[in-house]
């Protein structure tokens, strides 16, 4: 079986290094030059809560000759139709592409390459890109997981072929409810990288700011209203109903709810927001297709959304130049919270 990760940054470079590892045929590919050369002189090393240096085979998209049985792609979304009428050449007769993107991107996805060759999975690890061919685990080994479902068309052979790849890293929860597991991550996603670039900082800054917290709550309940508005059934994460667990319509609710934040996220709080390694390194961030999802599906179901508003607002500001990346952003939202 012939894999390949596209769009081989932070993430892909941790997943790759895995797969190499275990003895999976896969191509890391990626367009940045310095990265991939050092992929191909150096190998991929990889630092943080995991420590390994694996020789990898990399390449540039140009470069890319074969047919793949299974492609992950991890781009942002902002060329997401272009990428994937390219990647439709390059999948075998039954092979399918499994997004391991935030938001929901699966049903553009299918809309180029068919259902029949789409698969979405939420990853529930962080990892950030910290030198060419260099990339920093961020969540502990033993939080480490998959969530994977399918679209209308996909065979149990290509589900179970996914499954066992990613296995090779490490446990794969198998979701019946895609969209839902989508909206769970969309939620953490929103939330946490979302105020974590707010405040140029990692998920820990926003847990350990009081004020943080009671921002990154209400965003939540924005998130869970907005998706509960479209008929959505959140998916359980690590085998909680955060739907429920960071829901509240009192004040006692609330006040249990506060209390949970910190220790659901313990974990996970050396992640550096994607969004913020893009707007660090001069990228356009997906700020549109994380918060924004929130703001257009309210929109629609005539749910304010006033914090994740507030996010794409600045957000947008900071990766113009307009504000600088700062902790003191959070109390941009005082008026918002009053």
């Amino acid at each position: 079986m012939k894999c390949a990760i596209y769009g081989a940054g932070s993430l892909g470079t941790v997943l790759g290094a895995y797969l190499t590892k275990a003895g999976v045929d896969v191509d890391l590919i990626n367009k940045n030059k310095a990265h991939v050369e050092t992929l191909i002189s150096k190998g991929a090393t990889i630092k943080g809560t995991v420590k390994m240096k694996v020789k990898v085979n990399a390449l540039f998209p140009n470069e890319m000759d074969d047919k793949y049985d299974i492609i992950f792609l991890m781009t942002k979304q902002l060329h997401n139709k272009e990428v994937c009428k390219t990647l439709k050449e390059h999948l075998t007769e039954n092979g399918v592409i499994c997004t391991l993107q935030n938001g929901i991107p699966e049903p553009g996805i299918a809309e180029v390459v068919g259902p029949e060759h789409t698969m979405g999975c939420t990853v529930e690890w962080g990892a950030t890109l910290t030198a060419p061919g260099e990339s920093t685990l961020t969540s502990e080994p033993d939080s480490l997981s998959f969530h994977m479902g399918k679209m209308e068309g996909i065979s149990d052979e290509q589900f179970n072929s996914v499954k066992e790849v990613l296995e090779k890293m490490c446990p794969v929860h198998i979701e019946s409810n895609l969209i839902g597991a989508r909206w769970s991550k969309l939620l953490i996603n929103a939330t946490f990288s979302g105020l974590g670039t707010v405040m140029g900082g990692t998920f820990g800054d926003v847990i350990d700011d009081k004020f943080a917290r009671s921002v990154a709550l209400e965003c939540m309940k924005e998130c869970i209203d907005v998706g509960r508005a479209a008929g959505v059934k959140f998916a359980n994460v690590q085998g909680k109903d955060i739907s429920k667990l960071f829901y509240y319509n009192n004040g006692l609710k609330k006040k249990l709810a506060l209390s949970a934040l910190p220790k659901a996220m313990d974990k996970h709080r050396a992640i550096v927001p994607s969004m913020l390694q893009d707007i660090k390194n001069g990228k356009p961030c997906e700020i549109d297709a994380i918060n924004g999802v929130i703001c257009e599906y309210g929109d629609k179901y005539n749910i304010d959304t006033p914090i994740n508003d507030k996010i794409v607002e600045i957000v947008k500001k900071e990766q113009e130049g307009i504000l600088e990346l700062n902790k003191e952003n959070i109390k941009l939202f005082d008026t918002v919270m009053m």
